[in-house]
């Protein structure tokens, strides 16, 4: 659950922000009048987000084993690289999404209403995608339909509110903190989401290895204890993992924790700046 709370948390409160932001540029400019197609566009990305991981769960469910296990797969691959560049590209934009929203917003003013709600669906429609694909892999990978989505549903209410705090000046956020700590925990849980998608592929006899494991401390974290269902909701973890699991899993996180923490040219993590609220 945790796991699943941190993504909702993370890309819902990029999503607020971003809505949080338009709004009170429009406020602010004395343009309440342009609301509603941000509104709008806001509207249509979460909807486009709600069906497209309602497809994914209806189409996957259609399929024999074997393609269920290569659709899963595929998608931890391609959620996984999605979830990378995102907490890659926020590291670096954090302390100036403001002012690059604002100009994207000045142009689409511009332009008319069309572009004004493209702007805001695709402001928002990325984070949701984006969402609904990462979680979508969770569910698949804990076998467990209720908590991962419970857990996901605490942590965009959360952000919701930490959005809505933020707009009314009462909460002050260093962004490119909050992102650096919170992108480093994603890492991880992304390695482990790799993991389980390399054992899907090979289940689906895409990728060779699934009998040859590294260890089977099975015995001592059981898969249906407690605290193995909690390793596995939080990181994923397998008792029982293959070669190539445990050789993807350390060939992702050990350089790309290493990178993302230590960027290059730098003799520690970068600085972060604090950020104003979106009313400031």
């Amino acid at each position: 659950m945790f796991g699943n709370y941190l993504i909702g948390l993370r890309e819902g409160l990029e999503a607020s922000l971003v809505v949080c932001i338009l709004i009170a540029y429009l406020v602010k400019t004395g343009r309440r009048d342009r609301l509603t197609p941000v509104w709008t566009g806001i509207a249509a990305a979460v909807l486009l987000s709600m069906a497209f991981g309602a497809v994914l769960q209806y189409g996957s469910t259609q399929m024999t084993f074997e393609a269920q296990e290569a659709l899963g797969g595929s998608l931890s691959i391609i959620a996984v690289g999605l979830v990378t560049w995102m907490v890659f590209w926020m590291r670096r934009t954090a302390r100036h999404l403001k002012s690059e929203l604002h100009g994207k917003l000045d142009a689409a003013l511009a332009m008319g209403t069309f572009a004004l709600v493209t702007t805001a669906f695709l402001a928002v429609g990325r984070e949701g995608l984006e969402t609904a694909l990462f979680i979508w892999t969770a569910v698949q990978a804990t076998s467990d339909g209720v908590r991962p989505l419970v857990g996901a549903l605490l942590g965009l209410l959360t952000s919701v509110v930490l959005g809505w705090l933020f707009y009314r000046g009462a909460l002050k956020i260093n962004l490119a903190r909050f992102f650096t700590w919170t992108g480093a925990m994603l890492v991880v849980v992304a390695a482990g989401v790799l993991a389980y998608g390399v054992h899907d592929l090979q289940e689906a006899g895409w990728l060779p290895g699934l009998h040859s494991l590294a260890f089977d401390i099975s015995s001592t974290i059981p898969k249906d204890s407690w605290y193995g269902t909690l390793l596995k909701g939080v990181l994923n973890f397998q008792p029982d993992p293959s070669v190539f699991q445990v050789v993807v899993w350390v060939a992702y996180l050990v350089p790309t924790l290493f990178l993302f923490l230590w960027p290059a040219g730098s003799t520690g993590p970068r600085p972060a700046a604090p950020v104003e609220s979106a009313a400031a």
